[in-house]
This record gives C-alpha cells, sequence and structure tokens, in this order.
C-alpha cells in the first residue's frame, strides 16, 4: 500500500511516525473517513469542512494551501483502486519533545496521514438489517469532534461484536445519543426522529444528506433525544454512516423489530439516498 505521509508518498511498510508524535502519545488529533461514488469523492466540501472545525476546536493550525482532493486522487491512482474507494486523513498536533501535557510552546509542524483502500460494500446488511446492542455512553463531552480519541467506542463496539451484533448504540442518562461510529435514526407515525446537533453526537455527513432528502419527499424530521424508555413505541430504525448508508436495525438486544425485516420508509429513504449518490 503507498500511503502519503509528512508531505510525501511514501510504501506503508517504509512509513516513519515519531513516538513523540502528540497523536501517539496524547491522541492530540482529528481525523475524517471519506468514500468515493462513480470514482468522485461524496460530500467532499462537508467533510472538509467538518475537519477544518475539528482542527479549529481543539486548536491544531493547519495551512490551508495543501491540496488534500489531488493527493486523495494520486493515491487512488498510485493504489491501482478499480472500484470505489474508502480514504482516512488523519491530522495530529505533530511531533514536540519532550513529552508534555500542555501545547508545544515552539511551532511544531502537524503530522497530516493519509490512506486509502477498496471500499467493500455489505449489501447484505442493508437489505436485510443489523441486530444492535445498547450500551452506556462513557465518551468526552466533545463527541461533535472527530477526534482519534476512540478508546470508549472501541470498547463498545467490541461488546457489540461479542453479543453477535454490529453497533453499539449509546445511552447517555437516559437518552440515545448515537452509535459507536454512526448516527441512529428513528421512525413513529411517518416522522423521522434523530439526536440533535449538539456537544453529544458527531454531526454526520451521511446524518445531514438523510435529512436534506427527508426534507426534499415531505417527510418530517424531529431532530430530539430519544428516551430509551420509549424506544419501543417507535417504528422502524435505522444507523447512517460513510461506508453503511442507511442500515435498517431489524433487533436492539433482544428486541426483534417489525418481525425482524426492514421497515417501509427506511427502505423509502434507502431507495432516495441511491438514487443521489448514483
Amino acid at each position: 500500500m503507498i500511503i502519503y505521509l509528512d508531505n510525501k508518498f511514501t510504501k506503508e511498510q517504509d512509513a516513519v511516525v515519531s513516538p513523540f508524535d502528540r497523536g501517539f502519545l496524547f491522541a492530540d488529533g482529528v481525523y475524517e473517513a471519506i468514500r468515493t461514488y462513480n470514482k468522485k469523492l461524496f460530500r467532499f466540501e462537508d467533510h472538509f469542512e467538518r475537519l477544518k472545525r475539528s482542527l479549529n476546536e481543539i486548536r491544531i493550525n493547519y495551512p490551508q494551501t495543501i491540496d488534500l482532493e489531488k493527493i486523495i486522487f494520486e493515491l487512488i491512482e498510485k493504489n491501482k483502486i478499480k472500484s470505489e474507494a474508502l480514504i482516512y486523513l488523519q491530522i495530529t498536533r505533530g511531533t514536540s519533545i519532550p513529552r508534555k501535557h500542555n501545547f508545544p510552546e515552539e511551532h511544531v509542524k502537524p503530522t497530516l496521514f493519509i490512506s486509502v483502500q477498496n471500499l467493500v460494500e455489505n449489501i447484505s446488511e442493508r437489505q436485510k438489517g443489523i441486530k444492535v446492542i445498547l450500551d452506556k455512553d462513557i465518551r468526552w463531552l466533545r463527541c461533535d469532534v472527530k477526534s482519534v480519541s476512540l478508546l470508549p467506542v472501541v470498547l463498545s463496539n467490541q461488546k457489540a461484536k461479542e453479543a453477535g451484533a454490529e453497533e453499539a448504540i449509546l445511552v447517555r442518562d437516559g437518552l440515545v445519543t448515537e452509535g459507536t461510529h454512526t448516527n441512529f435514526f428513528a421512525i413513529k407515525n411517518e416522522v423521522v426522529y434523530t439526536a440533535p446537533e449538539s456537544n453529544l453526537i458527531l454531526s454526520g455527513i451521511s446524518r445531514k444528506v438523510v435529512i436534506e432528502i427527508c426534507h426534499s419527499i415531505k417527510i418530517k424530521v424531529n431532530e430530539n433525544f430519544i428516551q430509551k424508555k420509549e424506544l419501543k413505541s417507535f417504528d422502524e430504525f435505522f444507523i447512517t454512516s460513510t461506508t453503511k448508508e442507511i442500515t435498517p436495525v431489524v433487533q436492539i438486544d433482544d428486541w426483534k423489530i417489525n418481525k425482524g425485516k426492514p421497515g417501509k420508509m427506511t427502505l423509502e429513504l434507502q431507495t432516495e439516498f441511491s438514487k443521489l449518490t448514483q
């Protein structure tokens, strides 16, 4: 694999990151995951704006002179990606010696890392739906920043895998926030519900697209937190993300929804999403 690290293309096995990089020591960095449709970056401007916001929120000064799109497409070409591509982009505060918790007093160059890989589409999940579990949301209170500090969601996602589920949906103080790497939606009486933008969720790009679709086809959207105790009053559920698009949720813990089948409105939204991307 060819990657991009510190202003140059290099083989994966030849890449070197300092052990004093603050991303390695403190998870002091942010990231984005982007995909292509028909060999074109999907919603790149939205991803780029979110990246800039995350950088600003944790006060990393990153120069805007680097053409990220050009680098990404060069990587796709160098790695001979023939299908759709999944792009991972990470920026950390950079390397500073000696190790100190506070920001480096001297100017430090941020570390930029980009990789690309073939995107494997999980069509079966989107057609049949998935099982999820509920888990306590123990993340920090700035979930709106796409930080590389992901240990809490790694632990929750592992718990889901061990329970035979594909995702863990997080609950904080009785309120459903989001998944470990997805946004969570519910449907009741033909109204789509999802958690509001706040410091408790990441404002997903696919989340934004789904809300736009709902508005375009006259489906009402209610951006309010769903209470855990009210989950069984809803008719349908689905999750969204860059790689999962709109994936139906047909089981939560031991509760099978709609006899284990995707809901009608979820399938309708999937169709509209496919029209948009294809």
